[in-house]
């Protein structure tokens, strides 16, 4: 047989994709499945008319930065919402979404043996993305605040990734926590890689953009998306933001890589661009609304989780259980049909972690389904510890 990659081979797969699949099958063959798994939120969206789209262009290849109408329409929304001012003509690319983003940036940065700071908990696919890139991810344990991970950067480093508002744990970097990564981009001669994929799932905690205190963009990529703040995940529209001379360089992989993004996609979200904005922010508003209530009957049942105000995630603690995160989620889907993806996923550090998504199941069976996490909890607890007084075992967490 011909061989394969061997670097191929030692990337691992993604923790959450890999669940969701187990999920679905489960559902396909009639099961009734709780999947608090799936990295999107369901909202309720018209589909607006095609026909009004041009034709024929719709069937050809377009622009391989991205419609310019499109692109002057996000960079008035990240300029107007956000602060940051973008040039739609050479600071913006669209992507088939922002994972490959995320990835178009990896390769544009990294050289075989670079590294890449990466602070745990971190969104799966950051680390095997770097080593695709034949770099090296440096992960940080998740009990490293950001105002060390200057402490991390080595001769070999090339960036920092970090995701704001945070996959898996919904917690929002402060302004102060940017100021000193922008810092040690500029004095490190790195770049710092945003995702901010989940910018308007905020609440309490304002979202602050990674390029407000660097509005030339000389040493930041923002990687955003069209897919979750628009109930579009499966359209996979992304979109960059950097300097003009970084984005020419990402521009080379874009048109190597897929061309263009799909022009039928493009050309609807322009058209319909401030229609389905109108009907997916009050629905973003919600599933906001529906985490904080969620995370006040964790309080009640005595479920904890990392801090974390926005997206549509928990970052929960399995902490008194002898489970590793994915044995956990294994039992948890057998015994209770609930799908969860396991925290190791996220980093090492995090096995002692569940996530759990919120954006697609029902309050009541979002209640079950966190009750069937903290009965598991309970029931694989080491015996000696159980039986610890409570102010104890307290003080042992």
């Amino acid at each position: 047989m011909a061989r394969h990659a061997k670097y191929v081979e030692d990337v691992a797969t993604a923790m959450s994709i890999r669940f969701n699949g187990y999920g679905n099958a489960l559902k396909a063959a009639g099961e009734d499945v709780t999947i608090c798994s799936f990295g999107e939120a369901y909202f309720d969206i018209p589909l607006q008319p095609f026909d009004t789209l041009p034709f024929p262009s719709l069937y050809h290849y377009s622009d391989s930065r991205g419609l310019p109408g499109l692109r002057k329409k996000l960079a008035a929304y990240y300029d107007g919402q956000y602060g940051v001012p973008v040039d739609a003509a050479s600071e913006i690319i669209v992507t088939a979404g922002s994972k490959l983003g995320v990835h178009m940036s990896f390769m544009t940065l990294l050289e075989p043996g670079d590294e890449v700071v990466v602070p745990e908990p971190a969104w799966v696919s950051y680390s095997e993305q770097a080593r695709l890139c034949h770099a090296n991810p440096v992960m940080v344990p998740l009990d490293v605040p950001v105002t060390e991970l200057g402490n991390w950067v080595t001769p070999r480093t090339r960036a920092i990734v970090i995701c704001s508002p945070q996959n898996p744990t919904g917690r929002v970097y402060t302004r102060e926590e940017l100021k000193y990564l922008h810092e040690v981009a500029r004095e490190r001669g790195i770049y710092l890689i945003s995702d901010e994929a989940y910018s308007d799932f905020v609440s309490t905690e304002p979202f602050v953009s990674a390029g407000l205190d660097d509005p030339e963009k000389e040493h930041t990529i923002i990687c955003n998306t069209m897919s979750k703040g628009w109930g579009l995940s499966g359209w996979r529209i992304g979109y960059l933001i950097s300097n003009a001379k970084v984005m020419e360089q990402l521009l080379k992989i874009s048109q190597h890589l897929m061309t263009c993004p799909a022009t039928i996609l493009e050309q609807y979200l322009e058209r319909h661009f401030y229609d389905i904005l109108e009907v997916t922010k009050p629905q973003i508003r919600d599933v906001v609304a529906k985490r904080a209530e969620l995370a006040l009957y964790m309080d009640e049942i005595g479920l904890r989780h990392m801090d974390g105000s926005a997206t549509f995630y928990f970052f929960v603690s399995l902490d008194g259980s002898t489970l590793g995160s994915e044995a956990f989620c294994m039992r948890l889907l057998s015994e209770s049909r609930v799908v969860a993806v396991p925290g190791v996923g996220y980093g090492k550090s995090c096995d002692g972690h569940i996530r759990v998504g919120i954006g697609t199941e029902s309050m009541d069976r979002m209640r079950a389904a966190l009750r069937a996490i903290k009965a598991l909890i309970d029931a694989t607890q080491d015996p000696e510890r159980a039986a610890e007084p409570a102010s104890l075992a307290a003080s042992a967490a």
